[in-house]
């Protein structure tokens, strides 16, 4: 399979990981999902490097150290006031490589002009290399992740001699109206399987599932005022 351009791959490890369906972990005791969301790494991408002139895409993900969960009793805030006492299962030691790529966000044509070719592969890369522009975090704050460039595939991963695992139906993640142009926020599906301890994810748009969640308009932005030109961004990475 031919590495798409704007290609990064990176190892990302913590010490304790938290994978759920945003739209059911409200509240209540969670439980991992065993193998990362799409959503979830997605965001630490956001957090190495990101702008709306750009989105995302994950494209793999290599498990590298077994699943593991433990469970532990916490004590989350609760609207009303004071704290709850609710059982969370963790993934406990992970880590795993990814692959991903970023393309040009279509749907925003007032930052045409930032979409220099070369020059934001250059800072999110740098970014990379410096373990990320903003804290990374494996599925919610509660869980410290970090994150080093790395070649995909490099090492051994304990699921490699397993031809496939399957997960069942899974969150992947959202769609945004940013990235899709309607104005509304809808969350995806897919039926996650996992192969010689490789995750493909399918592109948003394969994502059979989907379901609709609410209305919501995409944030407006100008280039030089609430969005930095690229030159402006290589000056300060």
């Amino acid at each position: 399979m031919e590495v798409p351009k704007n290609s990064i791959s990176f190892r990302l490890w913590g010490r304790y990981a938290l994978f759920t369906d945003p739209i059911t972990k409200v509240g209540g005791e969670k439980c991992s999902y065993h193998i990362p969301t799409y959503e979830a790494i997605k965001g630490v991408l956001k957090s190495i490097y990101w702008k709306p002139t750009i989105t995302w895409y994950v494209d793999k993900v290599r498990v590298m150290k077994p699943l593991r969960t433990q469970t532990k009793g916490v004590k989350p805030l609760v609207w009303s006031g004071g704290n709850s006492l609710a059982i969370y299962t963790f993934l406990h030691d992970v880590e795993y490589q990814v692959q991903a790529h970023f393309e040009w966000n279509e749907n925003r044509p007032e930052l045409a002009q930032d979409r220099v070719d070369g020059k934001h592969f250059s800072i999110a890369k740098r970014m990379l290399e410096k373990g990320g522009r903003q804290d990374i975090f494996l599925g919610t704050r509660d869980c410290q992740g970090y994150v080093e460039p790395c070649e995909f595939g490099e090492g051994e991963s304990p699921y490699a001699n397993i031809d496939e695992l399957g997960f069942g139906l899974m969150f992947h993640g959202f769609d945004y109206p940013d990235e899709t142009g309607v104005d509304e926020l809808r969350s995806r599906f897919w039926r996650a399987t996992m192969r010689h301890g490789i995750i493909e994810f399918p592109r948003p748009e394969n994502c059979e599932i989907n379901r609709f969640v609410r209305v919501m308009t995409a944030k407006e932005f100008a280039l030089g005022e609430s969005v930095l030109a690229v030159e402006q961004e290589e000056v300060q990475s």
